[in-house]
């Protein structure tokens, strides 16, 4: 039997829901649920647009950063990091385009792959999932939340 370590003053901790930043696509701040369950991060795009840019495939998207409030647009571009079929919580595959980008989690910045999926009947705009929670080691406190503070411009760049 595995036994995990036991938590280091140094391991982040995260809430099952934090508030994090994807700077590269103006996204300031937007709530995400943590969610070990998920490989990849989800992000909510309400439409997805492929097009190419100097002979290389990329993606447009729209979306809606605040829940219940589909008045509020953000539109998004980014390079195709992949195409991958996904299986959601209920059983569904989908195909998605997957993108990279740097994502500030309290004072840390990573770079991870997010999926672009509609999640207009979802409770959170964005999943963070276990690929985003892997590069810093974070722990997770899932009867806690807003653990990691509001993103900050300028934080810790790890790979």
């Amino acid at each position: 039997m595995n036994t995990p370590s036991p938590p280091t003053d140094a391991q982040p901790r995260l809430g099952w829901r934090e508030r994090i930043a994807l700077p590269d696509l103006g996204l300031a701040g937007i709530t995400c649920k943590v969610d070990t369950g998920a490989r990849t991060c989800a992000l909510h795009a309400f439409y997805v647009e492929p097009f190419t840019r100097d002979g290389q495939p990329w993606v447009r998207f729209g979306v809606h950063p605040l829940r219940r409030r589909r008045d509020v647009v953000v539109d998004c571009q980014a390079p195709v990091a992949d195409r991958r079929v996904v299986t959601d919580s209920g059983g569904h595959r989908q195909q998605r385009y997957v993108i990279r980008t740097p994502i500030i989690i309290g004072e840390r910045t990573h770079a991870v792959e997010i999926t672009l999926t509609n999640r207009d009947t979802m409770s959170f705009r964005m999943l963070l999932g276990r690929n985003a929670l892997q590069c810093a080691a974070y722990l997770v406190d899932s009867t806690a939340s807003w653990l990691a503070g509001e993103p900050r411009a300028g934080a810790d760049r790890t790979p």
